[in-house]
């Protein structure tokens, strides 16, 4: 999952944006509402956190303009705790819920949570692949019902493979979905995380395959009277 986060508040920014960083969500942070826009105008974000209060251009515009893009993306808004009518102007522009500051982390991650569960279409929050099975929501995977300990980078680099099974994901793809804006990340990086990843996920017919000089892919997984079959996507595709 990959957040947007436009804030002022240096403190508050960078507080907000370690805390989200360390649950597993690729956190980028702009302060002010131009950059903001920029953002949204030209990547994919899965989340906005929105300060209403930015300087050069304010979060209820940057909100207008998002939503007059017909984007569906999921809008948290901040807003001060006495600013009711900033709250309800947020609202009646698209935003999906707001916090009024000061706030409790908690909750903000509960929110963050709930909203990037919604924007995912309120399908099944639990993804499946075998022995394997993965919680969106809670960013919790298993093998065989066993916890895993994954950091975050391994988490975010299996949620990629488990969404896309069966098809290949190039590592510029994976570099895009890891990395956090001004973060160099090379190629033989994203290699060392598949490495770690494989030797913790690897059992019973779960496999990440790779497709040299292109990229990787989650083979399917197949139940039946046969073995698992590898199935990796022809290096066209």
């Amino acid at each position: 999952m990959r957040i947007l986060l436009a804030e002022d508040d240096s403190v508050l920014a960078d507080g907000l944006t370690r805390s989200l960083r360390q649950s597993g969500y690729a956190t980028d942070c702009v302060g002010n509402g131009q950059e903001a826009d920029s953002a949204l105008s030209t990547q994919d974000f899965d989340l906005l956190i929105l300060d209403l209060g930015l300087p050069k251009m304010s979060g209820l515009e940057v909100l207008r303009r998002l939503r007059a893009r017909n984007s569906h993306l999921p809008v948290l808004i901040l807003t001060a705790a006495d600013s009711v009518e900033q709250r309800v102007k947020g609202l009646d522009l698209g935003a999906d819920d707001y916090m009024a500051k000061p706030f409790a982390l908690s909750e903000l991650e509960a929110r963050v949570r709930a909203l990037t569960r919604r924007g995912a279409g309120g399908g099944p929050t639990v993804i499946k692949h075998g022995p394997l099975s993965y919680d969106q929501v809670g960013r919790i995977a298993y093998i065989h019902e066993q916890m895993l300990d994954l950091s975050a980078r391994e988490l975010g680099l299996l949620e990629v493979l488990l969404q896309r099974t069966g098809r290949l994901v190039s590592k510029e793809q994976l570099v895009d979905h890891l990395c956090e804006w001004g973060e160099e990340v090379s190629n033989n990086a994203i290699e060392v995380y598949v490495h770690r990843l494989r030797k913790k996920i690897e059992v019973d017919g779960v496999r990440i395959a790779t497709v040299r000089g292109l990229g990787y892919c989650l083979e399917k997984f197949y139940v039946g009277p046969l073995a698992r079959s590898a199935e990796p996507p022809p290096a066209s595709a």
